[in-house]
């Protein structure tokens, strides 16, 4: 410590008898502390000995348990000698157990493999036949398609058939028509005899005629639309005019055409066709014979 400087005396006796009391102070602590240190001491000493005394007692008792454990240990050596012996005889047992299984699992995997072969042999057979048979259902698909197309196609023809009948007598009629009202239309521009017999006998044959000849096809088509009765009234019509001249002693041809316009007003009939229709109409069941020539064409080459 560096060397204190005092003023006065005072001064250096305060700073000593402090630093006195100081120590003093210290050393009543540390006599305390002495104290409680050798009265811990002589407790730990106490517990010491209580602990020796402890450890001497388990001491004793572990040697005791070393030695039963000792002769245990000799007990169970003698034993695992004999487990040894016992299971050296299992695994001679086991291994030729292991032998024979070897043997019987070479000849399983010898007898699968026989089993795989003849097995890919009947995939493939299964696959060979479910290729064919695949190809007979396409081949007997198309069959079967071309057997309804070809049904359908003599429906169809069955069908203009009747339709291309239906509009031959038509046509027939509209002919028969035609030549009535030619035949009119000649008798109105030259006069009639006096007994007016010649003319009228001609239209009335003509209009029988024409009604047997409609009578005779509505007959024969079966299925078809009734024949439409304005050929017939118009020829009708055309002879009544023509007798309503005749009985006059011949009329203008307006009011011979009046009266024909007039004659058809029977429910349920048509006016008269125009000359454009007419023509229209033959030039349809032009098409339609072309058609069904076209079809009985196709279904030769089908059969065929």
């Amino acid at each position: 410590d560096q060397e204190q400087t005092f003023s006065s005396v005072e001064e250096e006796l305060r700073y000593y008898k402090d630093l006195a009391e100081k120590y003093k102070a210290k050393l009543q602590e540390t006599q305390v502390e002495l104290e409680e240190f050798q009265a811990s001491s002589r407790d730990y000493e106490v517990e010491l000995e209580t602990q020796l005394k402890q450890y001497e007692t388990s001491d004793r008792e572990l040697r005791s348990l070393l030695g039963r454990v000792q002769s245990e240990n000799d007990s169970l050596q003698e034993r695992l000698s004999q487990v040894q012996r016992e299971s050296t005889r299992q695994v001679s047992d086991l291994q030729n157990q292991l032998a024979d299984v070897t043997a019987s699992r070479e000849e399983m995997h010898r007898y699968i493999r026989e089993l795989e072969q003849s097995n890919d042999d009947l995939e493939r057979a299964k696959r060979t036949t479910v290729a064919s048979l695949e190809e007979f259902e396409s081949k007997l698909n198309l069959a079967i398609e071309r057997n309804a197309f070809l049904e359908n196609e003599l429906d169809e023809k069955e069908a203009l058939g009747f339709m291309v009948q239906r509009l031959k007598d038509e046509t027939r009629d509209l002919k028969q028509e035609l030549m009535i009202q030619q035949s009119v239309h000649k008798e109105e521009q030259t006069p009639f005899p006096d007994n007016g017999t010649s003319g009228l006998a001609k239209l009335e044959a003509a209009y029988k005629a024409r009604k047997e000849a409609q009578a005779a096809a509505a007959a024969g088509v079966a299925g078809a639309n009734a024949v439409p009765c304005t050929p017939a009234r118009s020829g009708s019509g055309a002879t009544d005019s023509n007798r309503i001249a005749t009985e006059n002693g011949g009329s203008s041809s307006s009011k011979l055409s009046s009266n024909g316009a007039a004659g058809t007003g029977v429910p349920g009939c048509q006016t008269p066709l125009t000359p454009s229709a007419r023509v229209s109409a033959l030039n349809i069941v032009g098409d339609l014979l072309r058609k069904v020539g076209t079809l009985e064409s196709k279904l030769a080459s089908c059969r065929n």
